[in-house]
């Protein structure tokens, strides 16, 4: 069970006494802290420095929790008059109290009174009240007036949960986004005219036009233009090798050309004769024997035909390792497309495109539509997620997203979007709320302290209601001489 403080700091109340228009008995400070064992302990302070008791009379003052028709008195602390407490040695069966309650005479109770009890916390008690009543008893016992007073309005106190924070990400002026892929269109030895149906030309062909269909043929979209690069793998001389990139590059986007009649100049080209950052990758992923050796020939500064010789020539087995496993992926097309989408500026049509084609929809779009839920609702929340599935790197979404993941209880997927919303000040504020809902309070403090330094006014806030929840008892500048159990 969660440890629930709630600490009045010098706090006073006052209780009516008998027959007087003055304050006499005063409640100076009290800490109720509900166990992890169940149990509810109660520490009161209470000062019975002005309390007056005649001699034939006697204050029992009892602490009772009450929740609506439940109630339960705890144990009492009573003041004796000198009369009465000689009157009750000599008749103990009529003595107003019990062997568990404090007992006091007049002379003990002129100071603070440290009164502490503990007992179970039955189902009931939940958002009790804690009221002091007063009960003074002359002659036989017989009660002569009776006040009270509600010093503890609810306990436990109500759960602190942190104000979230979400962010409205930057509008964008225009909505360009890019397409990258990559082909590895074959061609006969030497050649540099395509044959669609040349090998697997078919399929590597489509994935080139069914990219372009995926945002053609969407009528929110205008695509902005086409580039193609081309790469030779590393065998056979460089100036072949500059041939076959360029002309095979040129071959491709006269083929894509025929096919949409984009405008002259739209499809934009540029080659590589040589991949040796490919083949780089490939050797440093590779188990090769000669691993280490022939990196550093890579990256040497020798010309690409010597280079190329002397891998040939040092790591015959190597290099036909690479030549039949390598070389085929290095002859390969990469292409991007440039698109522009078009803004939307209703919840209603966001909303609709976010069911057909949420990747078409700015970040801000998804908050747009967001002001339009309800706060924490299960729409709220899926929301956010798929904004963040969209973009999966961006600090705002993965913010955004981990309050929602925080409102639902994934605080492993809080802590995972965390990871990726940056060091901004909104962050750190979030990872403090998360902290809270994770009931671990203290890990909290500084990240709301360091949100406070850098503006988040919410922080001051959380400190403050965590401040409440400290174990931390002030005595209201008066000392306690007198502790009875």
């Amino acid at each position: 069970m969660r440890t629930i403080l709630l600490t009045i700091i010098a706090a006073i109340a006052v209780v009516a006494g008998y027959a007087q228009d003055t304050q006499e008995v005063e409640i100076a400070d009290y800490t109720l802290e509900l166990k992890e064992d169940g149990n509810l302990s109660v520490d009161i302070d209470i000062d019975l420095t002005n309390l007056k008791v005649k001699t034939t009379q006697v204050v029992v003052l009892t602490p009772v929790i009450v929740n609506g028709d439940n109630s339960q008195e705890l144990k009492s602390i009573a003041v004796y008059g000198r009369n009465r407490r000689i009157y009750y040695l000599r008749n103990e069966d009529q003595r107003p109290t019990t062997s568990k309650d404090v007992v006091l005479t007049a002379r003990q109770s002129r100071d603070i009174i440290n009164y502490s009890t503990s007992l179970y916390f039955a189902e009931w008690m939940d958002g009790c009240s804690v009221v002091l009543t007063r009960k003074d008893c002359g002659c036989c016992g017989v009660p002569s007036d009776i006040a009270s007073t509600r010093f503890v309005e609810r306990f436990p106190i109500e759960p602190y949960y942190p104000e979230l924070i979400y962010l409205r990400p930057k509008g964008e002026a225009s909505k360009t986004r890019e397409i990258h892929g990559s082909a590895f269109v074959d061609f006969p030895v030497s050649q540099i005219v395509i044959y669609p149906e040349y090998r697997n030309n078919v399929a590597e062909l489509a994935k080139i036009t069914g990219t372009i269909d995926s945002v053609k043929c969407d009528q929110d979209i205008t695509i902005k233009s086409i580039s193609i690069k081309g790469y030779a793998s590393p065998e056979s001389p460089y100036s072949n090798n500059t041939y076959l990139a360029k002309g095979r590059t040129e071959a491709l986007k006269e083929y894509v050309e025929s096919l949409y009649h984009f405008g002259e100049d739209f499809i934009k080209t540029d080659y590589e004769p040589e991949d040796w950052a490919g083949l780089e990758r490939y050797v440093e992923a590779s188990s090769l024997p000669h691993k280490k050796e022939i990196l550093a020939a890579i990256r040497s500064n020798r010309e690409p035909d010597n280079k190329e010789w002397f891998i040939k020539s040092t790591w015959r087995d190597e290099y036909r390792f690479l030549l039949k496993n390598c070389y085929p992926a290095l002859r390969h097309s990469d292409y991007v497309i440039e698109y522009e989408i078009r803004s939307y500026s209703t919840a209603e049509e966001i909303e609709r495109i976010l069911h057909t084609a949420p990747q078409n929809l700015s970040l801000e779009e998804f908050y747009i539509l967001a002001e339009s839920y309800e706060p924490g609702s299960d729409k709220f929340n899926e929301l956010f997620e798929t904004a963040v599935r969209m973009y999966p790197n961006d600090p705002v979404a993965n913010l955004n997203a981990a309050n929602s993941a925080i409102l639902k209880g994934d605080y492993r997927s809080a802590l995972r979007y965390l990871e990726k919303a940056g060091d901004m000040a909104e962050a750190l504020y979030t990872r403090g709320a998360l902290e809270v809902y994770m009931e671990n309070n203290e890990a909290a403090k500084p990240y709301f302290e360091r949100a406070l330094e850098r503006g988040i006014g919410q922080a001051e806030t959380a400190l403050q209601e965590l401040a409440k929840s400290r174990n931390i008892v002030t005595m209201n500048n008066k000392q306690t001489n007198n502790k009875q159990q």
